[in-house]
């Protein structure tokens, strides 16, 4: 899937751009008799003048006060230039200010990069801070993006795996030791380059957590974590992801405990697409996903727990299509979909637990389309109480599949092109006998006396 970023500022928008002074100071005179025309008008209109008597002669009185006017007219003139002026001269004033400060940021953001492209991981932190102070205090938008998208793409970088300790050879004698200060030299180093790491996710927890409008917040970047890992105790609880893409593709969830508990995601996109969580806790809990997408599909759910109970989506379309639910637990408990499609089209239920028990799908479509359910526990005990739920050539083969405490009012459940057993407590849920808005395979329904 293709993301635009939505431009957050015009990229010249700094850019100084000038017309020529006689063009200026004309543009502006035609402007200033054009409003005085209209203020002479309004005068006489106003004062109710039938007509100017022609016949009277000119006296000295009058004559000077066209002289007064006629001054005043030229020093009129004179402040109109000095006024053209002086904006030019700020203008120009603040564009060299805006070239010297980028300027400025520039050099620092050169050091900055240096330092993270250094062999000590201590100045490589010292790197990741700068770039995090130069985020900050960056003069436009556009510089701030640049240096996330440097701290993102440090965080994509491959790196050594965790060496672990150290093998004992197989006649139980203690390794050289050499071999053995090599070895823990090569643990530190791979524990200072993982804290480099963790630094950054939790610099970028730190700044999305800042209210939009105030200094130092990144709320309104775009946020990039393709491929990451997150190998560590984590916290993005209370983050605001508002504006632009936030995507976490093919990232790896494999610590005992991150965290996203009530953060937001509202607009552009949030995709998971491919991710894989297979270790510890994952916690989604009151999370609200608002945004025009939010995409874990294909996302691997191997083992450990993820929970997304009472989080809340609200986007325009949530999708978990191909997605493998394959071990551990998956908690949907409280959850709410009320807006647009949801959809877990061809996902595979192979192992584990999935409970969507007092979750409330309220509004759109509801599609397990083409899912299939081959092992584990899945138990539905949600409330479907709007728009249309889809079961068709879904595969219920293996494992436990449960509707007891199911609730459905309105709209539409489709069962009738599926196969296999039919789920427990569904004839119970659905009630006897069946509404004609759901439909079963006649094989489910119950024997007529």
């Amino acid at each position: 899937m293709t993301v635009t970023r939505r431009s957050r500022s015009a990229p010249n928008d700094r850019e100084l751009r000038l017309w020529r002074v006689g063009r200026a100071l004309a543009l502006s005179f035609c402007v200033a008799v054009l409003v005085a025309g209209c203020v002479f008008l309004s005068l006489v209109y106003l004062l109710d003048f039938q007509e100017i008597d022609n016949t009277q002669k000119l006296d000295a009185k009058t004559l000077f006060d066209l002289v007064k006017l006629s001054f005043g007219v030229v020093a009129g003139a004179g402040a109109l230039v000095a006024l053209v002026v002086a904006y030019r001269r700020q203008r120009v004033d603040e564009a060299g200010a805006h070239r010297e400060a980028t300027r400025l940021h520039t050099e620092r953001f050169s050091q900055a990069v240096d330092k993270l492209g250094s062999d000590s991981p201590a100045v490589r932190l010292g790197g990741v801070h700068s770039l995090a102070g130069l985020a900050d205090d960056a003069p436009d938008d556009d510089l701030r993006q640049t240096c996330i998208d440097v701290l993102c793409a440090y965080l994509r970088l491959p790196f050594s795996p965790d060496p672990g300790d150290l093998p004992t050879p197989p006649d139980g004698t203690p390794p050289p030791e050499e071999q053995r200060d090599a070895h823990q030299e090569k643990r530190n180093r791979y524990r200072a380059l993982r804290e480099v790491r963790h630094t950054i996710l939790r610099l970028i927890g730190d700044h999305y957590r800042i209210p939009t409008g105030t200094h130092r917040t990144w709320q309104g970047c775009n946020l990039d974590l393709t491929g990451i890992t997150i190998d560590g105790q984590m916290s993005f609880e209370g983050a605001k992801f508002s504006g632009g893409f936030v995507r976490f593709n093919g990232a790896r969830f494999s610590s005992d405990d991150v965290r996203f508990n009530e953060a937001e995601f509202s607009g552009g996109d949030v995709t998971f697409v491919g991710a894989e969580f297979s270790g510890g806790v994952t916690s989604f809990d009151d999370a609200e996903f608002s945004g025009d997408v939010v995409s874990f599909n294909n996302a691997q759910f191997q083992s450990g727990m993820v929970s997304f109970d009472n989080a809340e989506f609200s986007g325009h379309g949530v999708s978990f299509e191909d997605a493998a639910f394959a071990g551990g637990e998956v908690f949907f408990g409280g959850a709410k979909f009320t807006r647009g499609a949801v959809r877990f089209s061809r996902a595979a239920f192979s192992g584990g637990k999935v409970n969507f028990n007092t979750a409330a799908f309220s509004g759109g479509e509801v599609s397990f389309g083409h899912a299939k359910f081959l092992g584990g526990v899945v138990s539905f005990g949600a409330r479907f109480s709007g728009g249309n739920v889809y079961f068709d050539y879904a595969r219920f083969s293996g494992g436990d599949v449960y509707f007891h405490d199911a609730e459905f009012s309105g709209g539409s459940v489709h069962f009738d092109a599926s196969t296999g057993p039919a789920p427990g407590g569904l004839l119970d849920a659905v009630s006897t006998p069946v509404p004609a808005e759901i439909r079963l395979r006649p094989d489910w329904l119950p024997a007529t006396p």
